[in-house]
């Protein structure tokens, strides 16, 4: 296995590529494919580098669920003592029954309903990050309702650029998310009136696949300013949210590490009483993942060659909705020439693609591996044209453990019901 490849976990041996201590093809001939391979090696050491940054500060990183929910995955992080970021009562559940702790939740997200309020009152989370003045309003009536106080944080939109794809940047003026910065300070002066809403701290976030600490840093300085203006009127805060966003290598960039990334924030805030909150997410468990899939048929064309696989966009959606580029190899590459192929598969649309023209030695039976996959890979996936979604599992040293079982037909028709 050349070192080139993005995920640190993986090796070649003689049965082909390894996670951990486990063969690839024994996953495949186990499971079936298409299925989610993650490494807890991985993981572990992926939160233990941002652990490592924070040394002995007083820091709390929430893993953000919407980056991979699956209940294995975030029972990982919950032994770890990590906290948790949340953007619905649906990801809250799945913490909860992961065994994390209710109290390091950080409830994000511009449309959090009144039930979702109440389930996470009722839990006992550690915070919301307010994202509008009609938000604060309405907790603070679900909070009455309920005779308790909501802890609450205001998502302050610096206007940063994080110098990232459109679509995953979340810190400029015309984004949906988090309050105007010129408009905080009021927002913070009405909560502290309101009987029933407890100011907690301040969260800011950029976006993501952030691959220079400059911006966040230029995004740090403006919400310092904030807090020490805050404080001027006596508003005191107990956290500062920076957020998340480290991106990770899919290709050929070259992301820095949690310690050079979060020095200068660090910095920023040096010798300040305020615990710092992060929420990193694809940095924890991008490059902890593989989706593991079978060619189905190679395909000559006139112009292109396609090699037609048995995963798809609903099953890994980034290539089809970004773009976004993932390296796939063959997990037993054949001693001939390659061929340069689309890797596609047989959902019923041209965009769905898993690669563009990639050179792989392989015939039609064979497995490839599609890296970098642990990050908004199960967690976009869907049912279209009615494909049940992939399994599951966890490598852990030698062995496996299946944490999602692969749905059937009968689960995806279950609950519907035909006209008579």
């Amino acid at each position: 296995m050349t070192t080139a490849l993005p995920m640190p976990t993986l090796s070649a041996g003689t049965a082909g590529l390894h996670l951990e201590g486990v063969a690839l093809a024994s996953i495949a001939e186990r499971f079936g494919t298409p299925t989610y391979v993650y490494s807890r090696a991985a993981l572990t050491a992926a939160y233990a580098a941002y652990q490592q940054a924070l040394g002995e500060r007083k820091a709390l990183v929430c893993y953000a669920v919407k980056a991979n929910s699956s209940l294995g995955v975030l029972s990982v992080f919950a032994r770890l003592g990590a906290g948790f970021d949340i953007v619905s009562g649906g990801e809250l559940a799945r913490v909860l029954a992961a065994g994390g702790d209710a109290g390091k939740v950080i409830f994000s997200g511009v449309g959090k309903t009144a039930a979702e309020m109440r389930f996470a009152l009722d839990a006992g989370i550690g915070c919301f990050n307010v994202e509008s003045a009609a938000e604060l309003d309405r907790l603070n009536d679900v909070a009455a309702a309920a005779g308790k106080r909501a802890p609450i944080a205001f998502r302050v939109n610096p206007d940063v650029n994080p110098n990232t794809h459109p679509y995953i940047s979340t810190g400029l003026r015309s984004n949906k998310f988090g309050v105007a910065f010129d408009e905080a300070l009021d927002l913070y002066r009405k909560a502290a009136r309101l009987p029933h809403i407890e100011i907690s701290g301040i969260d800011c976030h950029i976006g993501s696949q952030l691959l220079d600490p400059a911006p966040m840093t230029e995004a740090a300085e403006k919400i310092l300013g904030l807090v020490d203006q805050l404080g001027r009127e006596g508003i005191k805060l107990d956290h500062i949210d920076l957020g998340g966003g480290l991106g990770i290598r899919y290709r050929d960039e070259e992301p820095p590490t949690p310690s050079i990334y979060l020095k200068p924030l660090l910095d920023c805030f040096a010798g300040r009483d305020e615990a710092l909150c992060f929420e990193p997410g694809r940095s924890l468990v991008g490059n902890a993942g593989l989706l593991l899939t079978r060619i189905e048929y190679l395909k000559p064309g006139v112009e292109k060659n396609f090699a037609i696989i048995d995963a798809a966009m609903n099953d890994l959606a980034r290539p089809a909705l970004y773009d976004a580029y993932h390296e796939i190899v063959a997990v037993a590459p054949r001693a001939v020439p390659a061929s340069r192929y689309e890797v596609v598969g047989p959902i019923c649309e041209s965009g769905d693609f898993l690669g563009h023209d990639r050179d792989l030695s392989v015939a039609a039976g064979d497995l490839l591996a599609i890296l970098s996959a642990g990050a908004y890979g199960m967690t976009m996936s869907s049912n279209y044209n009615t494909r049940p979604r992939a399994a599951e599992v966890l490598v852990d040293g030698d062995a496996v453990h299946l944490i999602r079982e692969r749905e059937t037909l009968s689960h995806l028709l279950k609950g519907e019901t035909p006209l008579a």
